[in-house]
């Protein structure tokens, strides 16, 4: 066994003892959900035991996670750089172990549009907190004020737009899967909106 693989063992061991103790649960319960005795599974977070591929997917299963997850080894892509659009003030990150989600900081110096069909409407949800400055969100006919260090959480398929107010603001989102890729039909098209802001581009 390489140090490597020897580390990762480790690490597994640990996790699953982690994830159990998270779980409020005993050896015996423990033991009981992955149909294992309760000495072996002492003897696999005491590294007595080798690790074996079918009790560790059992395991996983066991704890609510999975098999990906309990031997993930996180040493690598730690710090994500991000996809720069300098001219709609976008940068974006992925979510590694979420590969259907984004995360997106944008930064608008527009109020939204007044006119409601510039107001956008996809599958999805989606999350944001301001950073700095005052945002605007249209939602169906009701209107928000966002304040820095406030967040909003609302689903997508409601006609929405975003802006600023009294000044350029920055904002955070978190899109799933679906509203990301809203988001980015919006992107690609040419009534020349940021995103599905419905506000023009700096």
């Amino acid at each position: 066994m390489t140090q490597e693989d020897g580390q990762l063992d480790s690490l597994v061991r640990k996790r699953i003892r982690a994830l159990r103790v998270a779980q409020g649960w005993s050896l015996e319960e423990l033991a009981t959900r992955a149909n294992l005795s309760q000495s072996s599974l002492s003897r696999i977070e005491n590294g007595q035991r080798r690790l074996a591929l079918d009790q560790l997917v059992t395991l996983a299963r066991a704890l609510d996670t999975t098999l990906d997850q309990l031997v993930e080894n996180a040493a690598d892509d730690v710090v994500i750089s991000p996809t720069i659009d300098a001219r709609r003030g976008l940068m974006r990150w992925p979510i590694k172990n979420e590969p259907g989600m984004s995360v997106m900081r944008q930064r608008m110096t527009q109020p939204p549009p007044d006119n409601p069909a510039r107001m956008r409407a996809h599958p999805g949800r989606e999350w944001l907190v301001v950073l700095s400055g005052t945002a605007i969100l249209m939602l169906g006919h009701r209107r928000f004020r966002i304040e820095t260090n406030q967040a909003a959480e609302f689903p997508t398929m409601m006609p929405h737009a975003i802006g600023s107010e009294g000044g350029p603001c920055e904002i955070l989102g978190i899109f799933d899967r679906d509203a990301r890729r809203g988001h980015q039909e919006a992107s690609d098209g040419t009534d020349g909106d940021c995103g599905d802001s419905g506000t023009p581009c700096d």
